[in-house]
């Protein structure tokens, strides 16, 4: 499953987001809730920057987001340069193992992975204003964990 990754996180509306995931040959396609999760995209940030940590000698890192009732958890699963991200889908956020099914899954270079998310976070930035991010999203753009993403995305290259 490893190959190039795109990313996207489309605008948000009324407290909703579609996010979709293309690579190895699969692809992945859902709507996300603002809440119960509501620190998913600022948490999604600082999994990116940690990836990106060479220090770090954590091996996995779970995000919890969910579209209601159906719930999911981003596993990132890291091995040197390399990280791999199985996504989960549950029927709801007590997220039995026993009933997640795994609905995408890509294996590649970490850096190569964090890239493809700051694409699409890039795109969202930009159009922050326009599409009246605070407003849809019902919280703040994660500027700060942005930030600190591209900085250290920026010492990689």
């Amino acid at each position: 499953m490893s190959g190039s990754l795109e990313v996207s996180f489309n605008s948000p509306q009324c407290g909703w987001m579609s996010i979709g995931f293309e690579g190895g040959g699969q692809e992945f396609h859902t709507t996300t809730a603002h809440a119960p999760h509501e620190f998913a995209l600022p948490e999604l940030l600082e999994i990116l920057t940690r990836l990106l940590d060479n220090d770090s000698s954590e091996a996995e890192y779970l995000l919890k987001w969910n579209r209601d009732p159906e719930a999911y958890s981003f596993r990132f699963l890291v091995a040197g340069d390399n990280v791999t991200l199985e996504i989960y889908e549950y029927p709801n956020d007590a997220r039995e193992p026993e009933l997640g099914e795994l609905v995408f899954v890509f294996s590649g270079d970490k850096r190569e992975l964090c890239r493809a998310f700051a694409a699409t976070f890039e795109q969202l930035y930009a159009d922050r204003d326009t599409d009246e991010f605070e407003f849809n999203w019902r919280q703040p753009f994660p500027l700060r964990e942005f930030e600190h993403f591209k900085i250290e995305l920026d010492r990689q290259l």
